[in-house]
């Protein structure tokens, strides 16, 4: 994840490179800039997504690309069985210092384990702002590739998700994190 970024001048369109990629939880869209990953929700939560690119670029012109940066065969990949095909995905989110740093721990938590809100806040060193990270994931732009259906509640049940819990219990299955 880049720390620094410099986003557009005022006024100024932003061209972001998408594609779709089909799976057995449903559509899934992914946006890139030239260099990275920006964006990646279900296509059922785009209004979401868009509200999040919204409030990052002021004028963005979306552009369908087969593979941009070869994202979406990683990402087709990942749901074929290769859980470790979304280490290597450069992602950009964008948002504050404490959402990077809760991002960038949530791509710390290896496929097939889960960890608490709580166990998470004591990783990045704020062990009373479970709180904060639960809301900095809840908008976390780049799903799956920033993991935050890894994460769950203090008694390790599955607390939401924007995709939907029925994907976050499909997801966590898929990577061997919940055998029922």
């Amino acid at each position: 994840m880049s720390r620094k970024r410099v986003e557009p001048a005022a006024g100024l369109e932003v061209e972001l490179l998408t594609d779709t990629i089909h799976s057995k939880i449903g559509p899934i869209v992914l946006v890139t800039d030239a260099r990275a990953v920006v964006a990646l929700d279900f296509a059922d939560c785009e209004a979401r997504m868009m509200e999040l690119l919204s409030r990052r670029f002021e004028d963005v012109a979306l552009r369908p690309r087969q593979d941009p940066l070869g994202a979406s065969e990683r990402i087709e990949a990942y749901l074929a069985g290769d859980l470790r095909a979304l280490d290597e995905i450069k992602v950009d989110p964008g948002g504050t210092e404490f959402q990077q740093t809760v991002w960038l721990a949530l791509r710390e938590i290896p496929a097939g384990t889960t960890r608490t809100y709580a166990q998470l806040a004591a990783a990045i060193g704020r062990p009373t702002a479970p709180r904060a990270v639960g809301l900095a994931n809840s908008l976390n732009p780049v799903a799956l590739v920033i993991p935050c259906h890894r994460l769950v509640g203090s008694d390790a049940t599955l607390t939401g998700y924007a995709g939907g819990l029925e994907r976050k219990r499909w997801l966590l299955r898929h990577e061997g994190a919940l055998i029922s």
